[in-house]
C-alpha cells in the first residue's frame, strides 16, 4: 500500500504548491483578466487590488458630494460678502447644482466603460477644478452678474456625477456576494460629503461657532479658501487615481450596448425605488435646514440666544446619520436580500413620516412680523417638541440610507438572474452571461441614480412654494405627500421583488 503525506506525492516527493493566479497587465494599468467570482483568484490577488481601488475611489467621490453641495451651505455667506442676491435667487443656486448632477450621471456612467474607470477617476476629479476655481474667483468680485454666478453653480454639478460612475466602476471589481457591502461603503463615502461639507465650511471660510452660520469671524468671511482647499484635494484625488487605481479590460463596452439597459422593465421599476431611497437623502438635506428655521424659529428674530432653535447646529446630522447607514443597508441586503431590506427600508420611511406629521400637529404656528408676546410663546412651545422631531427625523435619514445600500444591491443581482435564468451551469455561455450581466448592470446604475437623484431636486420644491404664507400647513402636506409615495414604494417592492412566485424573488 501506498501511502501519501499530504505534502508529498506518492513517491514521497515535495509536491509543488499550487502556484498564485497570474495578473495579466497592460500599460496604462490597464488589466486584461480580472475574474473576482474565482475564489482563488480572489483571495490570492483580487482582493487587495479591489480594496485599494474602493478607497481611493471613496475619497474621489466624496470630493465629487462636497463640491456638489458647497452652494448649499455657501449661498448663505453671499450676502455677508456684499452680494445682493433675493432669497429667491439663492434657493435657486442650490437647487441648480442638484438638476446638474442628476442628468449628467447617465454620460458619467457610461464613460467607465468607455474609458475604464481609473482614467474617468482622474478625468471627473479633475473636472472639479471647474466649479472650485472658478468660485473661488466670483466670490471676491462683488460685481459679478447673477447669471454668471448661476453657470457656476451648474458646473457644481460634475461633481455628482461622480458618484454614478464611481459605483458603475467598483461594481467591476468585486464579486457577487460582496457587491452589497462594497457599493455601500464607496456610497457613504461619497454621501458623507454631504455632512462634511455642511459641518466644516462655515470654519473654512471663518464663520463663527462650530456648527452654524451665526456671525462672521473678525477678520471677515472668506468663501474662496473653501474652494482653494477642495481644489487642492481635487488635484490629489487626480494624483492618487493616476497612481494607484487600475482599469479592467473586462469592463470595456460601447455605448449601444450599455444603453439596452433603458429597455429593461426593472430598470424604471428600480428608477422608482431609488427616488424613494436616495432622492429623498439629497432632497432632506437639502430642506432640512429651512425646515427647521420655517417651523422652529422666529424668521424676523436675530440669530440670537430666545429665537428658537437655531438650525445651522443640526444641518450636518440628517445626512451623516444617511450616510453611515447604507453601508449597513447593503450589508443586511449581502445577508438576508435587498429587496427584503428595500422593504424593510420603506415601511420604516412610512411609520418615520407619519411620526413626523404627528409632531407637526403639535406645532404652533409662528406669528410673522415684529416679535410679540404670541411669536414668543409659538417659538419657545415648538422648541419643548424639537427634540422629537429631530429624532424622528434622524430615523427616516437612517431608512433612506439603508434603503440607499438595499437598493444598490438589487441592481446587479437583477442583472445576475436574467443571465443565470438564460443560461446552463457551468457552462462558457454562463460565464459570458454574467459579465455581460455585470456590464448591463453598471449602466443601470447610472440610469437609475439619475432619475433618483432628480428626487433630491423635487422634495426642495414641494416643501418651497407655499410657504411664504403658511409654511406649517405646507410641511404637513408635503409629508402626507412623502408618506403616500413611500407606501406605493413599498407595495411595488413586494410585488415585484419579494411576493413569492415572482421572476426576482429574493434579489
Amino acid at each position: 500500500m501506498t501511502i501519501t503525506n499530504p505534502a508529498t506525492g506518492p513517491s514521497g516527493d515535495t509536491a509543488v504548491a499550487a502556484p498564485t493566479p497570474a495578473l495579466s497587465r497592460r500599460r496604462g494599468r490597464w488589466i486584461d483578466d480580472w475574474r473576482p467570482e474565482d475564489p482563488v483568484f480572489w483571495d490570492e490577488v483580487g482582493a487587495p487590488i479591489a480594496r485599494r481601488n474602493l478607497i481611493w475611489s471613496i475619497f474621489a467621490e466624496h470630493l465629487g458630494f462636497s463640491v456638489w453641495l458647497i452652494w448649499s451651505v455657501s449661498s448663505a455667506f453671499l450676502v455677508a460678502q456684499g452680494f445682493t442676491f433675493s432669497p429667491q435667487q439663492l434657493f435657486f443656486l442650490v437647487a441648480i447644482p442638484n438638476l446638474v448632477g442628476a442628468l449628467i450621471r447617465v454620460p458619467y456612467t457610461l464613460a467607465v466603460g468607455r474609458f475604464g474607470g481609473r482614467n474617468w477617476t482622474m478625468i471627473s476629479a479633475g473636472l472639479l477644478l471647474v466649479p472650485t476655481l472658478s468660485f473661488a474667483y466670483v466670490v471676491t468680485q462683488p460685481g459679478t452678474p447673477y447669471a454668471v454666478f448661476c453657470v457656476i453653480a451648474a458646473t457644481a454639478g460634475f461633481g455628482g456625477g461622480n458618484f454614478a460612475s464611481s459605483m458603475a466602476n467598483i461594481n467591476f471589481f468585486y464579486p457577487a456576494r460582496l457587491k452589497g457591502a462594497a457599493l455601500g461603503l464607496n456610497a457613504a463615502g461619497g454621501n458623507l460629503g454631504v455632512a462634511i461639507i455642511q459641518l466644516f465650511l462655515p470654519i473654512l471660510v471663518g464663520g463663527a461657532g462650530l456648527f452654524g452660520l451665526v456671525q462672521a469671524s473678525s477678520g471677515g468671511i472668506h468663501l474662496e479658501r473653501a474652494a482653494w482647499v477642495y481644489a487642492g484635494l481635487a488635484v490629489v484625488a487626480v494624483g492618487a487615481a493616476c497612481l494607484r487605481m487600475d482599469n479592467l479590460v473586462n469592463a470595456r463596452t460601447d455605448t449601444r450596448q450599455q444603453l439596452r439597459v433603458l429597455r429593461h422593465r426593472h430598470t424604471w421599476v428600480m428608477a422608482l425605488l431609488y427616488i424613494g431611497t436616495f432622492g429623498s437623502f439629497i432632497g432632506y438635506s437639502a430642506a432640512m435646514p429651512l425646515l427647521i428655521k420655517l417651523n422652529f424659529w422666529h424668521q424676523d428674530a436675530p440669530l440670537t440666544p430666545g429665537a428658537g432653535i437655531n438650525f445651522a447646529y443640526y444641518a450636518f446630522l440628517g445626512a451623516l446619520v444617511g450616510s453611515v447607514a447604507r453601508p449597513l443597508g447593503g450589508h443586511l441586503a449581502d445577508r438576508f436580500g435587498g429587496a427584503r431590506v428595500t422593504l424593510v427600508a420603506f415601511a420604516g420611511l412610512v411609520v418615520g413620516t407619519v411620526g413626523i406629521l404627528a409632531t407637526l400637529a403639535r406645532l404652533t404656528p409662528i406669528p410673522a412680523g415684529p416679535t410679540t408676546p404670541a411669536t414668543t410663546a409659538a417659538v419657545d412651545a415648538n422648541a419643548s417638541v424639537f427634540p422629537l422631531f429631530l429624532a424622528v427625523f434622524l430615523v427616516v435619514f437612517a431608512c433612506t440610507g439603508i434603503g440607499n445600500g438595499s437598493t444598490y444591491k438589487m441592481i446587479p443581482a437583477i442583472h445576475r438572474a436574467d443571465a443565470v435564468g438564460a443560461t446552463a451551469a457551468d457552462s462558457p455561455e454562463r460565464e459570458l452571461a454574467l459579465l455581460d450581466g455585470t456590464r448591463t448592470s453598471s449602466a443601470a446604475v447610472g440610469i437609475i441614480g439619475a432619475v433618483g437623484a432628480i428626487g433630491g431636486f423635487l422634495i426642495p420644491i414641494t416643501f418651497n412654494s407655499p410657504w411664504v404664507s403658511e409654511p406649517l400647513a405646507a410641511t404637513r402636506s408635503a409629508f402626507a405627500v412623502f408618506t403616500a409615495f413611500y407606501l406605493l414604494c413599498a407595495v411595488v417592492t413586494w410585488s415585484v421583488y419579494v411576493r413569492r412566485g415572482r421572476t426576482y424573488t429574493g434579489v
